[in-house]
């Protein structure tokens, strides 16, 4: 009867190789002295296996890492990150699928967790943290999932606080924002008359800004693309959406998941091409 509240903040939030460096900064990391040697070598090899779509075996080196130097903030960061893909690929089809991408998603969020415990000043615990939380609302109960909204919220807030230019903490608060503007009156009567629990505010507009935002900071991210394109749809603004689709289309896969989100973007395509003739979305 209660509305589902399906998140999924992290719409796939990419995470560059080139922000590596940044996990790690002078004067934070509690196991500098231990980042030389075998552990530097390690994550130089995970680095290098996420970077070929390979998050499982990239996993296996950070393990060994954090069995080196338990609590390195850059293991704990890319492991939390290697944890979502894994989880996101995870097809449909397996036995126990929902089951296996649980454990995947909370494994994650205890790595951003522990980062976020040894690195508090960087950014990238707090934003990691909030995809994390952002993958389990899918496989929560609804009051779990308002919980789990304001987590979202106050994690995202967090990273950006501690760097106003984390382009891919903006695509996280943007997604929020239309996620929560999506619910309607009536479900969120029903939560604070069944569950004592308001539903955080959201507005389709701030989810565009901040999605454009995003865009400004890395245009050739496909997630960027699709998730604005998807809050123009919810404003009517079919022509607009209509184009970063076909960017979807066009831009070169950079992430394990890039070939999930250019099949959504032409099945929402296609959505909107029957709806200009007429059909109703869910014909």
């Amino acid at each position: 009867m209660l509305f589902l509240l399906v998140l999924l903040i992290a719409g796939g939030a990419p995470f560059p190789q080139a922000l590596a460096g940044d996990l790690a900064r002078p004067g934070n990391n509690r196991t500098a002295a231990k980042e030389g040697g075998e552990v530097a070598e390690t994550i130089a090899r995970a680095v290098a296996l996420y970077g070929e779509f390979r998050s499982r075996e990239a996993l296996t080196e950070l393990k060994k890492v954090l069995a080196l130097a338990p609590g390195n903030p850059k293991a704990l960061i890319w492991a939390a990150r290697a944890h979502v893909d894994v989880g996101d690929l995870i097809p449909e089809t397996v036995p126990d699928w929902q089951k296996k991408r649980v454990e995947q998603y909370r494994a994650a969020e205890r790595y951003a967790r522990e980062a976020a415990s040894i690195q508090p000043l960087s950014t990238w615990p707090h934003f990691f943290l909030a995809v994390a939380l952002g993958k389990l609302t899918e496989f929560s109960g609804t009051k779990k999932q308002i919980a789990l909204a304001r987590g979202i919220r106050h994690a995202v807030d967090k990273a950006l606080a501690l760097d106003p230019d984390n382009g891919f903490a903006y695509h996280v608060l943007g997604v929020w924002h239309r996620r929560m503007a999506e619910i309607n009156a009536a479900e969120r009567l029903l939560a604070q008359v069944f569950l004592q629990r308001s539903v955080p505010a959201g507005r389709l507009e701030e989810s565009a800004r901040l999605l454009k935002k995003a865009l400004r900071y890395h245009p050739d991210i496909i997630t960027h693309h699709l998730e604005l394109a998807k809050t123009y749809r919810a404003l009517g603004r079919k022509d607009l959406a209509r184009q970063h689709l076909l960017t979807v289309d066009r831009l070169p896969a950079r992430f394990s998941d890039d070939g999930i989100h250019k099949r959504n973007a032409r099945k929402l395509l296609e959505d909107i091409a029957r709806n200009r003739d007429g059909c109703h979305e869910s014909c």
